[in-house]
């Protein structure tokens, strides 16, 4: 697993941040209100996120535990927060007047903070973008300057993948959105000459190096059998900014994150800053507590492996040298777990949360039929923690040499 992805990155900060900030409303705001090009370049006019501080940005990810930030470049509406010279559509040419990305770069080279770019294939804007085989697209209006091609579109991306990748120091990722359905490596391979040891994933113009789940939890079974790094908005109906948003339960965020670190993917959580370039309280009050539970179990996921072979009904697990993690991501029903098929006592088991003991013995199931003795925990403190996913700690060192001898 550890071949594939950054085991000391494994939780990160997305950022959904345009234009589309300034409707409040959706990220796609202009394709799903069917909005004119003509009619929504004038936002470019009014764009002016003065309140951006990257240091506050990266002090809101470092607080929850996230070791790298995955930033929107470009989205679907084809506006640039980079300064490129392939387009007047950009960031520079607003009355902000500066290269936001570039701004966000240096200080995450400053501060050890990974950086990672989203760049959206559709392009509202761009007009020979449109691409039949694919979605996310305005329907071509010759009003509006539209000349599909998607030759000269693409020489159009590579020259961008070349600004993106010399520009802005060293890339962890690159994110391609919506699959154009059209093969051509050419375009990784590009981006891989340019930035040596990039991760690129499956969305682009060919398979690429992992795998992107977004606002999917996943069966709670397995591992991943290729690199994986899942998505999900803290609200459930827009990824930019939203005035009125719908907030995902705190415990369905960390089940969430804990279903798919257990199964030894990355996990990307994201925030919309307000067009003014600050992330509203709300938000960075929910990255917050979220972050707060993920450092009180992170040694759980971080340098950890997957173990779907204990075979435990109704919890994962996961482990690092003598220490089995028992991941607890199903509703608490009760205060205490029957770790079957595991029959041997750990020297010690902590509950992470709040890092207390946790009672535990080995013996017979009462409501069990099998005759076996299991290994069982209890005394959890179920109710106290209901907004969170719990997760014990068992240590068996000086007891076991391998997870075989576990059950």
């Amino acid at each position: 697993m550890f071949d594939y992805w950054f085991p000391e990155r494994r939780f990160g900060m997305f950022v959904h941040f345009g234009l589309y900030a300034i409707t409040g409303w959706q990220e796609q705001y202009q394709l799903r209100r069917k909005v004119k090009k003509s009619e929504y370049i004038k936002f470019k006019d009014e764009f002016n996120p003065s309140n951006f501080n990257p240091d506050e940005w990266i002090d809101i990810a470092e607080g929850a535990g996230m070791k790298y930030i995955c930033f929107t470049a470009k989205h679907h509406d084809g506006f640039c927060m980079f300064d490129s010279q392939y387009t007047d559509y950009n960031i520079k040419n607003t009355p902000y007047g500066k290269d936001f990305l570039k701004i966000l770069a240096e200080a995450c080279e400053r501060r050890d903070m990974g950086l990672s770019v989203y760049y959206s294939i559709p392009d509202c804007h761009h007009p020979n973008a449109y691409n039949e085989k694919s979605s996310h697209q305005l329907i071509p209006d010759p009003s509006d300057g539209s000349d599909p091609d998607m030759e000269k579109y693409i020489e159009f991306i590579k020259n961008q993948m070349t600004e993106l990748c010399t520009k802005y120091g060293k890339l962890l990722s690159l994110f391609w959105d919506i699959p154009p359905q059209i093969c051509d490596p050419s375009l990784n391979e590009l981006v891989r000459s340019l930035q040596p040891g990039i991760m690129i994933n499956n969305r682009g113009f060919d398979e690429g190096d992992y795998a992107t789940p977004e606002r999917e939890r996943g069966s709670s079974d397995g591992r991943f059998s290729a690199p994986t790094e899942a998505c999900q908005s803290i609200d459930h109906q827009s990824w930019g900014y939203r005035e009125k948003a719908h907030f995902y339960s705190y415990k369905y965020i960390t089940d969430s994150i804990d279903v798919i670190m257990s199964k030894g993917g990355n996990y990307l959580l994201n925030v919309g800053p307000k067009a003014d370039g600050s992330i509203a309280p709300e938000y960075s009050g929910y990255i917050q507590k979220i972050g707060d539970w993920y450092k009180r179990v992170r040694e759980s996921y971080e340098y950890a492996e997957p173990a779907p072979e204990i075979g435990i009904k109704n919890a994962m697990a996961t482990k690092k040298g003598n220490a089995l993690y028992i991941h607890l991501n199903s509703p608490m029903q009760m205060t205490g777990y029957e770790l079957h098929p595991i029959n041997t006592a750990p020297k010690s088991a902590v509950l992470l949360n709040n890092n207390q003991k946790v009672d535990f013995s080995v013996e017979l199931i009462p409501s069990a039929y099998d005759k076996k003795d299991c290994l069982q925990i209890y005394n959890l403190p179920a109710n106290e923690y209901a907004d969170e996913t719990m997760v014990v700690k068992l240590d068996f060192a000086n007891i076991v040499e391998n997870a075989a001898d576990w059950r």
